[in-house]
């Protein structure tokens, strides 16, 4: 997956710009608020996902204008493609290829991308919660399967709460949350199976590139925290029948505190650096690189999966790493096409190949 060119018109504080990207590093320096991330987020729209920002639509159009464009030009395995999202009127209109689409999730497979950005800290730095999300988009953009097996388990873990909530003014919803907890195993086994098959993977690829922005020096590990679970292989029967058994033993608990206390809803990734926690422990720097690791191991899967390279968009990826950390970012990622921001025009001094651009007041050079 190559990106050849992005165009921006009136997109945030971007009246117009056409970036000409080369295959490897593609550097985008300046100060702070010049529209660096601003391109970036253009380029990830175009996978089909939402914002990494969180932005709605109206957000993207420079404010007093009406409407803003943002095209893409780029090429996969096979043929060389473009398209083109319009904001206008409250509305957005999407086109791959000159050919109208109803809405810009039909865009999912036809540009892959990976992003990095300050906010993906919270996977090492907040709560189990963040991690869990990380988990369950990056499966559900490959796996539409396990996309509906985690809308079936919410219904059923909403559905089972709502029962607990009720069962001291019914108690014969005893017999109903019987039913529940049947459908409540299905779903946790199905969604636990498809999780540890994809933290295997993620594993191997992401302990790799972790070990190369370390120099070799530190040893990362990323594991699915699940005390019960001792065999990451363990077949989806075995986990229906382990996650029934749970549901038991706690019902007690759940009656009480009227919510369901055990299920993937409560699960967590444990990462560790050189066996020690790096949420606890991790110094700014070493909690950067894991999360880097963790983002590029996931676009290693998509490459296995899908046979693409997804492009890597890493915004302001450089703060808080020492010299030979970003030396590896700059230098060393291969095999992709990457497009980096940073603010310092130093560090971009030691970028041995690729394309560097000065962005100011939302022009570029």
């Amino acid at each position: 997956m190559k990106i050849n060119s992005v165009e921006l018109n009136n997109f945030r504080n971007i009246s117009s710009i056409e970036l000409q990207a080369t295959d490897g590093v593609n550097v985008i320096y300046g100060e702070n608020a010049q529209g660096k991330t601003n391109i970036l987020e253009a380029i990830w729209l175009f996978t089909g996902c939402k914002s990494f920002r969180g932005s709605k639509d109206p957000d993207f159009i420079k404010f007093g204008e009406e409407i803003a464009k943002i095209k893409l030009s780029f090429s996969d395995n096979t043929r060389e493609k473009k398209s083109e999202i319009v904001y206008a009127n409250k509305k957005k209109n999407v086109f791959l290829n000159d050919v109208p689409l109803k809405s810009s999730a039909e865009l999912i497979g036809s540009f892959y991308g990976v992003i990095f950005s300050p906010s993906h800290l919270s996977l090492i730095k907040d709560g189990p919660s963040e991690r869990r999300r990380f988990l369950d988009t990056a499966l559900c953009q490959l796996k539409p399967s396990y996309a509906e097996h985690l809308a079936g388990f919410k219904r059923s873990l909403m559905q089972r709460n709502a029962i607990l909530k009720d069962l001291h003014l019914s108690p014969q919803l005893y017999d109903v949350l019987d039913t529940w907890d049947d459908s409540f195993a299905r779903y946790s086994a199905a969604v636990i199976s498809e999780r540890l098959k994809y933290i295997k993977i993620l594993s191997e690829y992401s302990k790799e590139i972790y070990a190369g922005i370390s120099e070799y020096k530190e040893d990362f590990s990323v594991s699915y925290s699940r005390k019960d679970i001792s065999d990451i292989n363990i077949s989806y029967k075995d986990l229906y029948i382990s996650e029934l058994e749970k549901l038991k033993e706690a019902r007690k608990d759940d009656v009480i505190y009227r919510t369901s206390t055990v299920g993937p809803h409560r699960d967590d990734l444990d990462i560790s650096i050189n066996n020690i926690s790096a949420r606890s422990f991790g110094s700014q720097g070493q909690q950067r690189s894991c999360a880097l690791a963790l983002k590029l191991g996931e676009s290693e899967i998509i490459k296995k999966i899908t046979g693409e390279t997804p492009v890597a968009l890493l915004d302001d990826v450089m703060s808080e790493l020492d010299e030979k950390r970003q030396d590896y970012i700059l230098n060393h990622i291969k095999d992709r096409q990457v497009f980096l921001t940073c603010c310092d025009p130093s560090q971009v001094l030691r970028l041995c190949s690729g394309k560097s651009f000065l962005i100011k007041g939302g022009k570029l050079t």
